[in-house]
């Protein structure tokens, strides 16, 4: 279902995402600056569904992430926290076959989202400040509230790779994050004005073997609230793109495919993205390796944090050169 990128629209009002025969529905092929997509037809039960809640935090001192997941036969969830300073490192993953112990709302929005396993507690709900975030694992927890800021934009692109694999993504970034963490009982507050939430929503229904890439980042340069949100591979051919700059909660959309340059072997080497008037390096100072192989379901990651620097010029030519903001770039291959 390739489409031209130039004639996908900007969505400005709700549409669903599926059509009453579990079909992608062409009118919600497109992207917003809000998640206005309703994603309630895709539950569980069909085979190919994938619904998930990624959020990570990223602080001067800590490195928090969450996932709430259900790929229809099996749930997936992770808590993941990196203490900056030492290197040290706490997380739980389980994968439960089948799919138990997850709650996700019908779409962003509509309810809580939830996950309990052996060892394992996540809650995310949404409050008058914001979303709050709250996980628990042994050695490690943490409770922090992305803020949502008055007219703060959001990415939502729908991605179609025909009219029965198809996935609704919400990219939202640089949240202002307050809270605390706690790590074998001592707690701390995240640095205020410093920490940043960013969100990775997904609805969809995939093909087996995939292969993406995905870099975020959020921060203050020059003044000016950058987020940053880059994506590769998955799109590709679709005429969708999940790439934007996002300034003072001002979204910028990039409809071009970017060039991603980069060396695994070498995963501290920067990395480069470039294209559509943006000019990315990040430089790595952590790579956070997955590896899981159930046999019929694999998942292979590489996600490496750093710091984003350089420059994008928007479409009315103005130049907004960056530093210093703190995020990650990375590789994944799944088949799923």
């Amino acid at each position: 279902m390739a489409t031209d990128v130039a004639t996908l629209p900007e969505l400005t009002r709700p549409v669903p995402l599926t059509l009453p025969n579990g079909r992608l529905n062409p009118a919600a092929v497109g992207w917003a600056r809000q998640p206005l997509v309703d994603t309630s037809g895709i539950g569980a039960g069909r085979g190919r569904n994938k619904r998930w809640e990624y959020w990570n935090v990223a602080t001067p001192t800590h490195i928090l992430a969450l996932t709430v997941s259900s790929i229809d036969y099996a749930a997936v969830h992770e808590v993941w926290v990196l203490e900056r300073a030492t290197g040290r490192t706490w997380g739980r993953a389980t994968t439960s076959i089948p799919s138990r112990g997850a709650e996700l709302p019908p779409s962003l929005g509509d309810g809580p989202a939830r996950a309990r396993a052996k060892g394992l507690a996540i809650d995310i709900d949404e409050v008058a400040a914001g979303t709050r975030l709250r996980a628990r694992i042994d050695g490690a927890s943490f409770d922090v509230v992305a803020a949502l800021p008055e007219g703060h934009e959001r990415l939502a692109v729908v991605v179609p790779w025909s009219s029965t694999r198809f996935q609704y993504t919400v990219k939202d970034v640089a949240r202002p994050a307050t809270g605390t963490v706690t790590l074998d009982g001592e707690t701390v507050a995240l640095p205020a004005g410093e920490s940043w939430a960013v969100l990775d929503h997904g609805r969809g229904r995939w093909p087996y073997d995939v292969r993406w890439n995905w870099g975020a980042g959020s921060g203050v340069s020059d003044g000016r609230v950058v987020g940053i949100q880059v994506g590769g591979r998955w799109t590709e051919g679709t005429g969708s793109t999940e790439n934007s700059v996002l300034v003072d909660g001002h979204l910028h959309k990039i409809h071009d495919e970017l060039d991603w340059r980069y060396d695994l072997d070498r995963w501290s080497s920067p990395w480069r993205v470039t294209g559509g008037g943006l000019d990315a390096t990040l430089t790595p100072f952590h790579d956070k390796v997955t590896r899981t192989n159930l046999g019929v379901v694999a998942s292979a990651t590489d996600q490496c944090f750093g710091h984003w620097s350089g420059t994008f010029r928007t479409a009315d030519g103005e130049v907004i050169a960056f530093d210093g903001i703190l995020g990650w770039a990375e590789e994944v291959h799944n088949r799923w």
